[in-house]
């Protein structure tokens, strides 16, 4: 039997589909190799059944060019696909293409605000910057509400970032908003640099005092308030979200576990979770109000415990009464990643979708 390849893609790129591979020179636009489209968003092709092909297919998708290949979720080159000898049908899926050579469409980045410079928390006695980036359409929308996310640590969100890179959240919302999973509002909020330890921690440590109340408190009860005020959201806490890296994981956890009536939505990446081996034990007395989810994610190559902390916090979570609200919990765990932001730059669209576009669980 022929071989014959099943391709689903996000149904918002009205360009015609190829297959390109070891099979054709890697040519990237063959006619007898374009795909036609079954359904939407799916397209088939069954190989002539005259051509000899190697004993191993190596091959990728195209619209039509090499500045048209298909791309990761998170808008990276992916290695090539590769068939086995015998295959007679293979489905694969392609979230992402490039387009005119660019990751993303430049049109799609959201619209970034300054909403202060110096944003000052009562909680605190210090002020922040605070930045929001709005869905590119979202004025064209003006009935529209919308969900928002509220992340930790500014300074490595946005552009080039700083110190240590950045995750780059504004190409990542356009890379999504081509299959137009974009509409939720981001609200960065930049670390206090030297209060940084004590602000994204909540017991008293040998590292610092723990002033994570006090910080969560401000988002809660101060940023919130101000942020739905301005800009149309949806305030309940099914649709607002926390987010972080590192101690801005292990403070978004916090947040859940302190006002899961204001966040049923938590991002969670690479969580410091070793300065506060109290979480579990707050994490199994945890009961919600609402439906929450938790999106965690680690890499192995972090330090041996990463991993194993992860699985720790999620059982301690499962074990705990949900009083008739569920957590749908997702762990996410990379083999190669590393404790830096392009790792969590690279995981943030998988984790935006699955919170809020994702069906939840039964």
């Amino acid at each position: 039997m022929p071989l014959q390849l099943q391709l689903n893609t996000p149904v918002t790129d009205d360009r015609p589909v190829f297959v390109s591979g070891n099979f054709c020179g890697w040519h990237p636009d063959l006619d007898v190799f374009r795909l036609q489209q079954s359904a939407p968003g799916t397209y088939t092709l069954t190989f002539p059944t005259d051509l000899r092909l190697p004993d191993v297919v190596e091959y990728k998708y195209t619209r039509g060019g090499w500045d048209s290949v298909e791309l990761t979720g998170a808008g990276e080159s992916r290695p090539n696909r590769v068939l086995s000898p015998g295959t007679e049908f293979q489905q694969d899926f392609a979230p992402h293409w490039r387009l005119s050579g660019q990751a993303f469409n430049p049109a799609l980045v959201p619209h970034l605000k300054v909403l202060s410079s110096d944003f000052y928390a009562p909680q605190l006695g210090a002020s922040r910057r605070v930045r929001v980036l709005l869905p590119h359409d979202y004025h064209q929308n003006p009935n529209k509400r919308y969900p928002v996310l509220y992340l930790h640590d500014g300074q490595n969100l946005i552009g080039e970032g700083e110190g240590y890179g950045s995750w780059g959240v504004e190409q990542k919302m356009a890379i999504l908003a081509a299959r137009r999973h974009h509409e939720v509002i981001l609200v960065t909020i930049d670390h206090g640099y030297q209060q940084r330890i004590e602000e994204f921690t909540v017991h008293k440590s040998r590292m610092a005092q723990g002033r994570g109340r006090a910080y969560l408190a401000f988002i809660a009860q101060t940023l919130k308030p101000a942020i739905d005020a301005q800009y149309r959201t949806l305030p309940d806490a099914p649709n607002t979200g926390l987010g972080g890296s590192s101690l801005g994981g292990l403070i978004s956890i916090y947040g859940g576990l302190l006002h899961p009536h204001v966040f049923g939505r938590l991002m969670v990446f690479s969580p410091s979770l070793w300065i506060s081996p109290k979480i579990y034990f707050d994490a199994i007395r945890f009961q919600t109000p609402s439906p929450m989810r938790i999106y965690v994610y680690g890499g192995e190559t972090e330090s041996k415990y990463m991993v194993p902390n992860l699985q720790r916090f999620q059982d301690s979570l499962l074990k705990q009464c949900y009083n008739g609200q569920p957590i749908d919990i997702y762990l996410s765990v990379d083999p190669d990643g590393t404790h830096q932001e392009v790792h969590w730059g690279r995981e943030f669209p998988a984790a935006l979708e699955w919170l809020f576009y994702a069906q939840p669980a039964v």
